[in-house]
């Protein structure tokens, strides 16, 4: 026989061990006397027995209440505070007569009960006792954690940020260590995440702790987040909305829209013993206004006075459990139909989810291709997979869609072969026939799926094969134009219509495709091969496009073959929709550093740049600061690492030219891509870049950027050759 349910999760919520001690004496007493109600003081009695007769066998004990040295030190009296607690706690199951100083079950649930149930419950308190010592005897100490991470900070800021010491026991050992506390660890859904950066170190660090139903990151939603103060000296445990996704139509929208959730989440929650004002100070900069508006309610510890573990605990256990009940009442508030059967995974864990299923499917792509081609797709809805046939582009962008729960079953992916012939967007978008009635072309007829209401949270993807067997700029102009006319509509992103209104004549032409944009959740992806027989692209394609190249070919790499049946997990939208539009909706305090040390890096490619009519302007850059960005946040790879690939993607492809300025301006860009590691002579590469390309290995050795490094010195070594360079492979 199993606890009737009203038992079985008294204990799920503890109030240190005495929870389980109050109902040990309680059935002790009941055991002894065969009564239902017992005197308040025989409890009391009880109680201080069962930790005395612990503490004397050398047992985990709760340290003694009033700082007493043992719990022999205590007398009856002085326990009456401490156990009003779990009998509050559990007034569910018990009832307390003041008049008569006696406590027991409630008479309705005692007398539906035989007596085995009171055998299952007294085994179960001792089981959780024991569960719960276990836990606390563990190394980890929350107090500790929090000082050592607030006298440290300031000084490891100073020290590069890869592989310190500092870095990795804020993202690795503190969140193990809280997720250890019972009342995380007993709720799956909860996870904990801990951050001092990416690539440089942040000015507010944080610990967040999220329930994976209601958000994935702390960019959007509401969680539980320690916040630490830019000087160190204060810590903040909060209850705080995630600002980024907020204030993507600007501030003003977005602390409006804030200060109204926070109205309605303290309006349901009890938040005993927190602070619900604004008076938080992280930093002067933009995101410490954001903290202060967003916050629902919060602790206050300052770093020279932190409360003791068992305060700190016992703050962090309140919070966890108003959290849960916001939970369940948000998730409830959700109609049935509107609930998407997804699973709810960091970025992090849906790519290695992606990268299981291509493996378990027989194939194998390099490192860090997965990644950026996500990253790629985030940043702008165009990617361009480049390379010589037979590498696995199409391959790619089908699997990636596949591991998202997008496949051609459902209509969620679309293969679309260009054809040599194609000179106009007719062959795409659609033409009217003889009869003046519009023909929607392969694209037209994903997007009609894709704008439909209940298919706006699924991701499309369209594979454009072969792009350039025909000229881009022919076909694709269009559609590259729609593109640029992203706009906000609600909660959408949408372009300008497809189809002009003027152009249709019949009435259901004009009601089916009239208004018809490319939503945010259509994903274009052209495979293309750079030979004899196609056409190469214009600026104007290379600048609306990530361009993924495949030529660097292993053939002696073998499928490491199938560890199981491959399944995909289907994905939101929001996995892969951009958050950004333009560069002013990220530029706050949490990006503004790294969106000017990148377009600073950019300003100093320009001038380089400059002399052969390459230069790029604001869409390469806000595409390159977004890319960066949607990085930092998943903590994907380093930030050398991502620039390295949209150096690679965005800038090296404008190159091409047979000139003498195009080997300066090469060599220019490779000492940016080597960093401090070689210093070329100048003067000895103006004619002969030999020395560089016939030890390109040891050339880009120990590069800041390998990749585009080694891309560089490919293209001087075909300037040397063939009196002419380019990007691309021919």
């Amino acid at each position: 026989m199993s606890l009737p349910a009203v038992l079985t999760n008294i204990f799920n919520h503890k109030q240190r061990s005495y929870k389980m001690i109050l109902i040990l004496a309680l059935l002790h007493e009941m055991n002894e006397s065969g009564q239902r109600e017992i005197g308040l003081q025989n409890i009391k009695s009880r109680f201080l027995f069962l930790l005395r007769d612990r503490e004397s066998r050398g047992l985990p004990v709760d340290p003694p209440i009033n700082q007493a040295m043992s719990w022999n030190d205590i007398t009856t009296n002085q326990l009456s505070s401490t156990i009003a607690t779990p009998i509050q706690a559990l007034d569910k199951i018990l009832a307390l007569n003041d008049e008569q100083q006696t406590l027991g079950f409630r008479e309705n649930l005692y007398n539906s009960w035989d007596s085995n149930v009171l055998t299952k419950l007294y085994d179960l308190a001792s089981q959780e006792l024991e569960r719960y010592h276990m836990r606390q005897t563990t190394d980890f100490s929350l107090r500790n954690a929090l000082h050592s991470l607030m006298s440290r900070y300031l000084t490891a800021k100073s020290e590069p940020l890869k592989n310190n010491s500092l870095g990795n026991y804020v993202r690795n050992q503190i969140p193990t260590g809280v997720r250890g506390f019972s009342f995380i660890e007993e709720n799956p859904n909860l996870k904990v995440l801990a951050s001092v950066g990416m690539g440089v170190w942040a000015t507010i660090p944080w610990i967040a702790i999220m329930d994976r139903r209601i958000t994935e990151s702390t960019q959007s939603g509401e969680y539980i987040v320690y916040l630490f103060s830019e000087d160190m000296s204060t810590v903040y445990l909060t209850l705080a909305q995630g600002v980024t996704d907020a204030n993507k139509n600007g501030r003003v929208v977005g602390h409006r829209y804030l200060r109204q959730k926070v109205q309605e989440i303290r309006n349901l929650l009890p938040l005993d013993g927190l602070r619900k004002d604004e008076d938080i100070s992280l930093t002067s900069g933009g995101l410490g206004r954001d903290y202060q508006v967003s916050t629902v309610a919060y602790y206050k510890y300052e770093r020279d006075n932190l409360p003791s573990e068992e305060t700190l605990l016992q703050d962090l256990e309140n919070l966890v459990i108003n959290y849960n009940q916001y939970v369940d009442l948000a998730l409830n508030s959700i109609p049935e139909q509107e609930q998407q059967p997804v699973l709810n995974l960091t970025t992090q864990e849906r790519l290695i989810e992606v990268k299981t299923y291509i493996t378990q499917k027989g194939f194998a792509y390099p490192d860090l291709i997965i990644e950026n081609f996500y990253l790629s797709l985030k940043s702008k809805p165009f990617v361009i997979l480049a390379g010589v046939s037979g590498t696995g582009k199409t391959k790619l962008v089908k699997l990636f869609a596949e591991a998202l729960g997008a496949t051609s079953e459902n209509g969620q992916f679309a293969l679309i072969p260009v054809r040599p012939d194609w000179s106009d967007p007719s062959d795409l978008i659609g033409y009217k026939d003889l009869n003046q009635h519009f023909r929607p072309g392969p694209l037209t007829e994903v997007i009609l799926e894709a704008i439909k209401p209940a298919n706006q949270q699924k991701p499309y993807f369209i594979c454009l094969d072969e792009m350039n067997l025909a000229r881009v700029e022919h076909y694709f102009s269009d559609v590259l134009s729609l593109l640029e006319s992203q706009a906000r509509q609600d909660e959408r992103i949408v372009t300008d219509a497809m189809i002009r209104k003027s152009s249709l004549i019949h009435e259901p032409d004009l009601q089916k495709f009239g208004n018809l944009p490319i939503p945010d959740n259509v994903y274009l992806i052209g495979t293309v091969n750079m030979d004899e027989t196609t056409h190469p692209f214009s600026k104007k394609v290379l600048d609306r496009a990530n361009t993924i190249e495949f030529n660097y070919i292993q053939l002696d790499q073998y499928p490491a073959g199938s560890t199981g049946i491959a399944s995909a997990q289907p994905a939101p939208n929001a996995f892969l929709r951009s958050a950004y539009l333009q560069l002013v909706d990220a530029y706050d305090s949490t990006y503004k550093s790294l969106i000017e040390e990148t377009t600073n890096q950019l300003v100093s490619i320009n001038n380089i740049l400059e002399s052969i009519h390459s230069h790029v302007g604001f869409r390469i850059r806000d595409t390159i600061c977004f890319y960066l960005i949607y990085n930092e946040q998943a903590e994907l790879m380093t930030r050398e690492e991502a620039f390295d690939f949209q150096l690679l993607q965005k800038i090296l492809p404008r190159i091409q030219g047979s000139n003498s300025s195009f080997r300066q301006v090469l060599i220019q860009l490779l000492q940016i891509t080597l960093g401090n590691v070689k210093k070329l002579d100048m003067s000895k590469l103006d004619e002969d870049a030999s020395e560089l390309w016939r030890n390109a290995n040891k050339t880009v050795e120990g590069a800041t950027y390998p990749r585009s490094s080694r891309k560089i010195v490919f293209m001087l070594r075909r300037l040397d050759e063939d009196g002419f360079t380019s990007y691309w492979l021919s």
